[in-house]
């Protein structure tokens, strides 16, 4: 018998869901080793590792595209399974707002480098802040008070997703003295004084992308076993 379409809802939503996951760690992965490629100077001429660079920049862009559509997707998985009866209006307000947040990523990468991309990774940033606090409200309280989410499983889902979030964000803070060191690098050119700092923030910013892995991975095991 053919399932209706209100039956299809829910699995059709945890595949989408899947799909976004498997992007944004797949995505992460092809960031992370062209990044390690770029770090080999001796390998390398300066010309080819830039050209790693702005292919690593674009292969970012579908991991950060998933993870803006993560969360209404997620909560949208919520109600389709029973788990929490949101109000229809702020699911929409959720959806709403993972396309603004997807707006953003893309249009600040379009005009890369202006005050309009400046302006844009500065919403971007006060909407993960919120969006981090909100999560990690929502496990914290459901794990204390089984509240609004009843199993504990997926309590601590949204605990570790809200952690994800201040990771990431921890990944923007590191990250940041790069532009100033990269400039300086196509500017002077390669040696131990240009190399040197920016070799020094990728490492300090390699330790949050390997947090996000993990909590990635700690994630979609308890969503797929739910040991607990």
């Amino acid at each position: 018998m053919m399932m209706s379409l209100n039956d299809l809802a829910y699995p059709m939503m945890v595949y989408f869901h899947l799909i976004l996951f498997v992007i944004w760690l797949g995505g992460d992965i092809g960031v992370f080793l062209a990044g390690q490629q770029f770090r080999k100077r001796t390998r390398y001429s300066l010309d080819q590792r830039l050209a790693l660079l702005r292919l690593l920049v674009g292969i970012d862009m579908f991991p950060r595209s998933a993870w803006a559509l993560m969360v209404p997707s997620s909560l949208t998985l919520l109600v389709l399974g029973g788990f929490w009866a949101l109000p229809l209006a702020a699911l929409a307000a959720a959806w709403a707002t993972g396309f603004v947040w997807l707006w953003l990523i893309w249009d600040a990468h379009h005009h890369d480098m202006t005050p309009r991309a400046v302006r844009n990774r500065r919403i971007e940033s006060w909407l993960k802040y919120a969006i981090a606090v909100g999560y990690l409200a929502l496990g914290t309280v459901s794990l204390t008070s089984g509240a609004p989410l009843a199993p504990p499983w997926l309590a601590a889902k949204a605990l570790l997703f809200g952690l994800i979030f201040v990771a990431a964000i921890l990944i923007d803070v590191c990250f940041k003295p790069v532009g100033p060191q990269l400039a300086r690098l196509i500017e002077q050119g390669s040696s131990d004084a240009t190399e040197g700092p920016l070799l020094r923030t990728m490492d300090r910013t390699r330790i949050w992308v390997f947090v996000v892995y993990a909590l990635l991975i700690a994630v979609s095991f308890i969503g797929a076993v739910k040991p607990f």
